[in-house]
């Protein structure tokens, strides 16, 4: 088994004491498993615990570094034996996410949350991979209308969305709404080229492609004209009430407040509404307030209303995505 090469032993800062902890793995745990294909998770625990030194004989880890740094490490194994057990397959990412949550000083297990399986279809397993998306699934799951709102790449849509499959798996619903505001970049349909449909297919494109990852897509034109699944721009949700349905409405930004409320007044009986959206990339025009940015305030004293807020400790894109949301974060605070 692998253990820790001699260019990457850790020092501990003078004065710091250091400690030894010896983990024993269970024999049904697989060491190979646990480890990672070429030891990769066992090199992305090293790279999270620069100050301690990882030892693996058998199925013995010897931890080796300051006592703080080895008792979170030993947590993390307890964290990543549980995740495997559960079925979870383990990765760097994983573990990545796991030293995230430990670090923050949260009481969020990383178990709980990378084995929470949110739905199951088509041979893959959508599952939360950071705290602020479980509570996010779970906020859906406890209310009627859930606001998630966030940074891009944060899963905002592709969670709700699995949420939607799920409850019409279920029958808890008869149809699944999606719906979206055809404003983008100060573009107006007009002036793009093609019929109506042309033109609103784009914007409606992203619900699309996350339906195709969760439904069998020669399923989906049957359901479609069925009206099970239903894919339109805001516009056409005025007038109508819509009855055991689960009715997302993605890129909530670009509502005007008058249009939020319009949407939210078309909730029926046995429904459930998720709101998305980015309140940093708003695309309407020049003097027209966002409905995301002040439904909180109109609605925070209304029971059965949740809102979710996910930042770049969220994002479950490339690295860089976390990095860029964060710099436009900096840049954004130096203008007020």
């Amino acid at each position: 088994m692998a253990e820790t090469t001699p260019d990457r032993q850790r020092r501990s800062l003078p004065g710091t004491a250091r400690v030894e902890h010896r983990i024993t793995i269970p024999s049904s745990v697989s060491m190979v498993e646990l480890l990672g294909m070429d030891d990769q998770v066992l090199r992305a625990v090293e790279e999270g615990f620069r100050t301690v030194d990882v030892h693996v004989r058998g199925n013995e880890i010897t931890l080796g570094g300051p006592a703080g740094d080895v008792a979170l490490v030993a947590r993390l194994v307890d964290e990543l034996v549980e995740t495997a057990v559960a079925g979870t397959p383990l990765t760097p990412d994983v573990v990545t996410r796991s030293v995230a949550m430990l670090t923050a000083g949260t009481a969020t297990r990383p178990a709980d949350v990378l084995t929470f399986n949110i739905l199951s279809t088509r041979g893959r397993t959508i599952r939360a991979k950071t705290a602020g998306q479980k509570e996010y699934v779970d906020a859906i799951d406890r209310n009627t209308i859930t606001f998630g709102i966030g940074p891009a790449g944060t899963g905002k849509t592709y969670l709700a969305m699995a949420k939607a499959v799920q409850a019409l798996q279920a029958r808890q619903v008869n149809r699944i709404v999606l719906t979206r505001p055809a404003v983008e970049a100060g573009e107006r349909l007009g002036f793009l080229p093609g019929s109506l449909s042309d033109k609103i297919d784009p914007y409606l494109r992203p619900l699309y492609d996350a339906l195709h990852d969760m439904v069998d897509p020669e399923s989906i034109p049957r359901l479609m004209e069925a009206g099970t699944i239903e894919v339109a721009p805001l516009a056409y949700m005025r007038g109508r009430t819509l009855n055991d349905s689960f009715i997302i409405l993605d890129e909530a930004q670009n509502t005007s407040a008058e249009q939020m409320k319009m949407f939210l007044t078309r909730l029926g009986f046995g429904s459930k509404v998720v709101v998305t959206g980015d309140v940093t990339q708003v695309d309407l025009p020049s003097g027209t307030t966002s409905g995301l940015r002040v439904v909180e305030s109109i609605l925070d004293d209304v029971d059965d209303v949740a809102f979710c807020r996910m930042s770049s400790s969220d994002v479950v894109r490339h690295r860089l995505v976390s990095d860029i949301i964060d710099a436009y974060a900096r840049w954004d605070s130096t203008k007020r």
